[in-house]
């Protein structure tokens, strides 16, 4: 899809994201937006649900769906199938399944426990995965349509959607269905196949000593997951994964003076190590998929179809309706009340864009800019609590500690992170002399009184955590709160169908997940056996011990060296893949040093998912683009200035015991001063990154270049540097005042001063 351009070349907002087609645009001659979720989803003609009725209804639940439907092709980095017919009542029926499987092991666990239950939720899930997510093998038509993206057409600028797939499995698709099937079974399988198969039981007893056909079907389910990957998240991870493989298999073929070097594991090792150990397949990346991420991802659903995404970018734009940066404002606020209940940053990306991008037009802000900031409001959503993404709950099995304590480590974070984007977007409105945008809305007190009951399910969640509920009981009860309290809205109650249809989407969301997380197995499983995380641990001390002696300076440098290896991971893999090779390679050194496992793993946790913002990659800077119809590597761009505090806080996680205050660890005192320093540091930072500001005027290059090194120094939580951090960002300041004085003395007018803006009323 390519966003045509208007008359004065800025491009319009994404029609099918927005609304539906014949419906105007908003502040192109329609009526202003009405601020009631039953009234209406979609800029369109102002009245109430009661005057326009069922032809209403059906115009807003078309325009969400039109929205769904575009984030769930950036749900990950293919677009899946709409199924119909015998396939699409297929795909109801698994999920169906897979739904009521991971509700039953909730409060009836399978009495041969967990690897048991994940075998039949595999079983269910991979083979969904090929009716849902084509081969997409036309290499000849793939490179045609590059050709024709650069052979100097006059198609406008702008990323291009990906293609739709194919409405019907092929054959090829069913036959690695019926593998896929007979792979993730054969371990329960109870009749006797030559000397393998035998029930659950006889399964494990072969444990290191394989037979022939336990050798055949891992290699099979090996393959099968390999492809799974390649199909919703491209080649890169399974390369990865295959790399591992050979490590695993040709490491003991390196020179035994390499650190890496490890004796070497023949083939049957390696399949019994994916296929019948409990750090493989069924280890506990998977685990957390299909005991979490399934309930969450079904709870999620249930939200968006009874109404609340709508609501809370309503409720944003109602909260800043006449303040100067109106339009930004409601951006940043939306992505942080949508990140609530999803844990995807792409997806977050394009739910808020869809509202939000014709008011940032309106405003006068560039289709690259506006991409930028929806998409770091966006990727906020997987650091936002109560429903992080999948690599925090894989945090809280790996460290064994409650799902609660690892919100709380989030929560300081992720204030943090949306200051920093809130200021950029202050800086931005006054530098750039953005529009002021009236948004023609309700009171905010008027849609919390109507519609507020949608942030009970997400407080259960908290309340049920804090008096000891475990998470998925939790989740479910929360679920339930929501289906009831949808009743309370005729246009989004869930019907018995709509209930189906939010199961449904709900396991469709994790497919993707949980073939990463089975596939990260293969990760774990290698690093387990060869020893590699040590190896890898040690290495990278050694290349930090090279340049310094200094213990205090071997950490941080550690812990950079540790930040530019996960930057570079998370462009090539998902986050939670990321996450998981991040953690077996890089937390091993952190913890090595001395750094605590809640201050390691949220740094690993951080870096991972900021891969989703980082170019060339960043996948929510895709979808921002696929909104906004910006130029993609100038949005990718806007995209890191808008998120670059997020880059350097983590670091304050590791580096001194003071940074554990950031996750709300240590007492009230530590805490509060390592929330008031790293607040300066990043306010510091926006003002050194945007250039301006805010109440005084321009920034220029000096007191830019020592605002970002005072940002820097007062990441180091000790007196001492805070001290000098402080006292630098106070000469920054000192200059920018002397610099406005001189340009008063001049008389010119200055950009973004009031003169210069005005009003425009949508």
């Amino acid at each position: 899809m390519s966003p045509t351009r208007s008359p004065d070349g800025s491009p319009p907002p994404a029609q099918p994201a927005n609304s539906p087609a014949d419906e105007p645009a908003p502040g192109d001659g329609g009526a202003p937006p009405r601020p009631r979720a039953a009234e209406a989803s979609a800029p369109g003609p102002a009245a109430s649900a009661e005057q326009t009725g069922l032809a209403d209804d059906d115009a807003r639940i078309d325009a969400e769906r039109a929205t769904r439907d575009l984030a769930a092709q950036f749900e990950d980095e293919k677009p899946g199938r709409v199924l119909s017919g015998p396939a699409g009542l297929l795909l109801t029926a698994a999920a169906l399944a897979v739904g009521g499987l991971a509700l039953w092991q909730v409060f009836r666990p399978l009495a041969q426990g967990s690897k048991y239950y994940l075998i039949f939720f595999l079983a269910g899930v991979l083979p969904l995965v090929f009716l849902v997510y084509p081969a997409d093998l036309r290499l000849a038509a793939r490179l045609r349509a590059r050709l024709r993206r650069t052979g100097g057409t006059d198609r406008p600028a702008g990323p291009d959607l990906p293609r739709p797939a194919p409405a019907r499995p092929t054959a090829m698709d069913w036959a690695l269905v019926a593998l896929a099937v007979i792979g993730c079974l054969y371990p329960v399988l109870p009749i006797g196949i030559g000397t393998g198969g035998g029930g659950y039981n006889a399964f494990l007893d072969r444990q290191g000593l394989l037979a022939p056909m336990d050798l055949a079907m891992g290699t099979v389910l090996l393959l099968l997951l390999l492809e799974a990957c390649r199909r919703t998240t491209g080649w890169i991870l399974p390369a990865v994964c295959l790399l591992f493989l050979g490590y695993g298999y040709y490491g003991g073929l390196l020179p035994q003076a390499w650190p890496v070097a490890h004796a070497g594991l023949d083939f049957s090792q390696l399949v019994d190590a994916f296929y019948n150990s409990d750090s493989g397949f069924y280890g506990t990346p998977l685990d957390v998929a299909a005991s979490y991420i399934v309930l969450f991802t079904i709870y999620g659903a249930v939200l968006e179809l009874s109404g609340a995404g709508r609501f809370f970018v309503e409720l944003s734009a109602a909260a800043f309706r006449r303040s100067r940066t109106a339009a930004g404002r409601t951006a940043v606020a939306s992505g942080f009340l949508l990140g609530t209940v999803s844990g995807s940053g792409a997806a977050t990306t394009v739910s808020i864009g869809a509202v939000t991008w014709p008011l940032l037009r309106r405003a006068g802000y560039p289709p690259e800019r506006a991409g930028g900031m929806l998409a770091a409001a966006g990727v906020g959503a997987i650091l936002s609590p109560p429903t992080l993404g999948a690599a925090a709950f894989i945090i809280a099995e790996y460290l064994g500690v409650s799902y609660l304590q690892v919100l709380g480590w989030a929560t300081v974070p992720t204030v943090l992170y949306y200051l920093g984007i809130l200021l950029a977007v202050e800086i931005d409105a006054r530098r750039s002399g953005v529009r002021p945008v009236v948004i023609d809305v309700s009171s905010p007190w008027r849609l919390l009184a109507r519609f507020g009951y949608h942030f009970a399910s997400l407080i259960a969640i908290v309340v049920l955590l804090a008096v000891g509920v475990s998470a998925t009981r939790a989740v479910v009860f929360a679920t339930l709160l929501a289906v009831a309290l949808s009743f309370l809205d005729r246009a989004h109650r869930l019907t018995p169908a709509r209930l189906v249809a939010a199961l449904v989407t709900g396991v469709r969301g994790v497919l993707a997940v949980t073939v990463v997380c089975a596939a990260a197995g293969i990760i774990t499983a290698t690093t387990t056996k060869t020893g590699l995380g040590p190896q890898a641990a040690a290495l990278l001390i050694g290349g930090a011990e090279a340049v310094t002696s200094d213990p205090t300076l071997v950490l941080v440098l550690t812990a950079l060296l540790a930040a530019v290896a996960l930057s570079l991971l998370g462009l090539a893999v998902p986050v939670t893949a990321s996450f998981v090779i991040g953690w077996v390679i890089v937390g091993p050194a952190l913890l090595d040093l001395g750094v605590t496992a809640p201050a390691a793993a949220m740094f690993v946790f951080y870096f991972a998912v900021l891969s989703e913002v980082s170019p060339p990659t960043a996948l929510a800077a895709v979808a921002a683009a696929a909104v906004t119809g910006g130029r993609l590597v100038p949005t990718m761009w806007q995209t890191l200035r808008y998120a670059l505090p997020a880059y350097l806080t983590p670091i304050a996680f590791v580096i001194t015991p003071a940074g554990l205050g950031l996750l709300g660890i240590g007492g009230a005192q530590r805490i509060a001063f390592a929330g008031v320093v790293t607040a300066l540091s990043v306010a510091v930072l926006a003002v050194a990154a945007g250039g301006w500001l805010p109440g005084v005027g321009p920034a220029g290059a000096p007191e830019r270049v020592l605002g970002a090194v005072a940002g820097v120094t007062l990441l180091w939580l000790e007196p001492v540097p805070v001290t000098v951090g402080a006292t630098l960002a106070a000469v920054a300041v000192a200059g920018v005042l002397v610099r406005r004085g001189a340009a008063g003395r001049t008389g010119g007018p200055r950009a973004g001063s009031p003169a210069n803006l005005r009003e425009e009323k949508l």
